[in-house]
């Protein structure tokens, strides 16, 4: 009986061994991981923006008879006010994570510099103002994924204006132009969804000086000019297509 017993429980052990050793021949693989392709900044996109600009617009004015100058004086205006528009872009992102592209924007501009009070005169106002603008920019930048830094670059654009309102003067003027500049600033972009992101950016505008040359608001001839130069911070959003 013993022997039996022996032989029984010596059998059970050498065929659980052997069950045991085979399914370690055999090792089970673990499930692939799944890779998430990164995120590409590769194409076109339109987008819209808002925020404001200031600055300050210095001025020169001189006043002429026969030709001479008689008298001349200069200030600077503190300019400010919103500014709002939209965009359109493309963008390639090589291996590298570098990304080069080009934008457009247009932009609404209430940035304004005015003085007004009431004299001997009546009610005056004169300043100067931006009504519009717009860009022309290349990009360089720095893709971190779904995280874009970029410097932008290029030509602008927009429409100045300078004026004077004296209710109960003939001396009234307002003279407005389109003016050719340059701008530069950099922005952070954020890609929060496959075709969206937000995006935060500042631009220095140079609209360079607009100058009005012999008017005759009040019996001589002056003489004035204004330089445009302002800064810009908006946020914006794009969809890429």
């Amino acid at each position: 009986m013993k022997k039996f017993l022996l032989c029984t429980v010596f059998g059970l052990t050498v065929a659980t061994s052997s069950a045991f050793a085979a399914d370690l021949s055999y090792p089970v693989k673990a499930p692939p991981i799944a890779i998430v392709p990164a995120y590409s900044w590769t194409g076109f996109y339109l987008g819209a923006n808002a925020g404001g600009g200031w600055g300050d617009f210095d001025t020169w004015q001189g006043k002429y008879s026969d030709g001479n100058l008689v008298d001349s004086q200069s200030w600077s205006h503190s300019a400010g006010g919103f500014i709002g528009g939209g965009q359109i872009g493309y963008n390639y992102q090589f291996s590298n994570n570098v990304v080069v592209g080009l934008e457009a924007d247009f932009e609404w501009s209430d940035i304004d510099a005015t003085t007004s009070g009431d004299g001997d005169g009546g009610h005056y106002s004169y300043g100067s103002e931006v009504d519009w603008f717009g860009t022309l920019r290349g990009r360089l930048g720095y893709a971190f994924d779904t995280l874009l830094v970029y410097g932008t670059g290029g030509a602008a654009y927009g429409k100045v204006k300078i004026f004077d309102n004296n209710w109960s003067s003939p001396g009234d003027y307002s003279y407005s132009d389109t003016r050719w500049g340059w701008t530069a600033g950099g922005g952070v972009e954020w890609a929060f969804a496959p075709n969206w992101s937000i995006k935060a950016e500042y631009l220095y505008v140079d609209l360079g000086t607009f100058r009005v040359d012999d008017f005759t608001p009040d019996f001589f001839n002056l003489s004035q000019e204004t330089d445009f130069k302002f800064h810009t911070l908006k946020a914006g959003i794009n969809y890429k297509f």
